[in-house]
């Protein structure tokens, strides 16, 4: 039984090509999240437009209904929640879920910065701590993913 060693050009084709799956990978997941992140931030519009829920009487909550499904802030905000959808099972067909799940930790780290920017919430500092915790966690799953893969 001979061990079969491939010739030496064969090798460097093989490792770029796997690379560049990876970065496709990551690419798509990124996608998936900055969708994710869009639809998170256009819902957020669209429940400032529409209004507080809950401190209507039961009354007012056909109206309230009403004015949900009128808005169009919600649809697009829904809209973009599946699109990120569609990109996050092409990235579960190509990438392992304890690798890829992690990562949507990226869109509360952009959440927190766009609610920040866009609504001038009040972020305290112990949030940000959070979200840097966050950060640094999604940091050490993409360097275990790559010491795994080689």
């Amino acid at each position: 039984m001979a061990l079969e060693v491939p010739p030496p050009e064969v090798i460097p084709v093989a490792a770029t090509a796997s690379r560049a799956s990876s970065l496709i990978s990551i690419a798509l997941l990124v996608i998936s999240v900055g969708f994710a992140t869009a639809g998170q931030i256009t819902l957020k519009a669209a429940m400032d437009a529409i209004g507080r829920i809950g401190t209507q009487e039961v009354s007012n909550a056909a109206q309230t209904i009403g004015r949900a499904v009128r808005e169009p802030l919600l649809w697009g905000g829904l809209v973009l929640f599946g699109v990120s959808a569609l990109f996050w099972l092409i990235v579960l067909s190509r990438v392992d879920l304890s690798i890829a799940y992690p990562f949507v930790g990226l869109s509360y780290v952009l959440v927190v910065g766009l609610a920040r920017l866009v609504f001038h919430e009040n972020v305290p500092p112990l949030r940000w701590i959070g979200v840097c915790v966050i950060a640094i966690g999604i940091a050490l799953i993409g360097f275990s993913s790559r010491t795994v893969s080689g």
